[in-house]
């Protein structure tokens, strides 16, 4: 079998990850820049082999793949730092995977990388975590079920709690960081049957998570704006909202609102990115086990047809985002370097792996449909 690389595997989903891949049996090469903790990961996972690389050296980044081989990226964030392993898959001709959410390298990966991983005959599949694999998912089931008549499909994304927990998402450093890169950085939708740009959090929707309990949900730019419409030539439409925020949802879309004729402006989205960055100063690590084993995730998504009737509903539930990600991305990774893909270029879950497959993945990660 080829070799899966895990880049990043000593940040907090990178650690996690590497766990999921070595309890389903894998033996990755472990990656990152500080050979210590890369070391120290490597003894207690069972002497794995490692490899030191650093974004900031890009030819060490090259040098961790070969034709064949599957690179898993978790470093982040990914707008600043996910570049040279993209690169590095091209330029060897492996299969790319990596964990990130954030909407203006989804783009990138679709739109700059696509094209040229199609040329060298490998798979890019990008936010292959909680970010936004659970979405296609339930996507694909209901734009399957509502048949040639679906024009627009909407998804949601919440936290749930289990046992004692509060239902909050609990985000790590790397989240944190993602999320100040997403709001300081243009964002998508598809509407009109195309990729169009538009603010992050411009759209406010409500979801009932049980019943008679709504909660609010911010529209975000996710890989399912670029992969479900290839599952259906007649969807025009497709909204994601994130559910995460709760009642902060309504001043995220008035501080929405009111940075972007500011991004506009030369250098000012460099400096609001500063000011963002105090918000994840310090920030390391990420919620532990226990806290994790606190909250699950609930993932809803609807089909309609161009007059607005309801066609198909999916509703899917499971474990924390975290664990989610890291069982996903092991699951990609292996699925992967055994020939499970089913294309090339820039992949969306289903269509790279096929619906029925992905179904099973997920389930196996944890997160399956009620």
């Amino acid at each position: 079998m080829p070799r899966i690389v895990l880049f990043g595997a000593t940040g907090y989903t990178g650690d996690l990850t590497a766990r999921a891949l070595v309890a389903r049996g894998a033996r990755p090469v472990l990656a990152a820049r500080n050979a210590s903790k890369l070391e120290q990961l490597a003894a207690e996972l069972g002497g794995l082999e490692t490899a030191v690389a650093d974004v900031d050296r890009p030819a060490s980044v090259r040098a961790l793949v070969e034709a064949g081989d599957v690179l898993l990226s978790t470093v982040g964030p990914f707008s600043r730092w996910g570049g040279p392993a993209a690169e590095a898959a091209i330029g060897a001709k492996a299969h790319y995977l990596d964990s990130t959410g954030e909407t203006p390298f989804i783009r990138e990966i679709f739109e700059q990388y696509g094209p040229r991983a199609e040329q060298a005959g490998i798979g890019m599949l990008t936010a292959f975590g909680y970010d936004w694999v659970p979405g296609n998912l339930a996507g694909a089931l209901a734009l399957r079920e509502a048949g040639d008549r679906v024009s627009r499909v909407e998804i949601g994304y919440f936290a749930t709690a289990t046992g004692s927990g509060s239902g909050s998402f609990a985000m790590s450093g790397g989240t944190k960081a993602s999320v100040v890169e997403a709001l300081t950085s243009p964002s998508f939708a598809f509407r009109g049957a195309k990729i169009v740009t538009e603010r992050g959090a411009k759209r406010i929707a409500r979801y009932e998570t049980r019943p008679g309990h709504w909660k609010p949900a911010i529209s975000v730019g996710s890989s399912e704006h670029f992969a479900l419409p290839r599952l259906a030539p007649s969807l025009r439409t497709v909204d994601v909202h994130l559910g995460w925020f709760g009642s902060a949802a309504r001043p995220m879309q008035v501080m929405s609102a009111l940075t972007a004729p500011t991004l506009k402006i030369p250098g000012a989205a460099n400096a609001v990115k500063a000011l963002g960055a105090r918000f994840v100063k310090g920030s390391t690590g990420g919620p532990d086990e226990a806290t994790r084993a606190a909250s699950g995730s609930l993932i809803f998504a609807t089909a309609y047809d161009s007059v607005g009737n309801e066609l198909s509903s999916v509703r899917l539930s499971g474990v924390n985002g975290y664990t989610f990600t890291a069982e996903i991305l092991a699951w990609g990774a292996m699925t992967a370097a055994s020939g499970g893909l089913q294309g090339t270029g820039a992949l969306g879950p289903a269509d790279g792996f096929g619906l029925d497959a992905l179904e099973a993945g997920a389930r196996e990660a944890g997160i399956h449909r009620d």
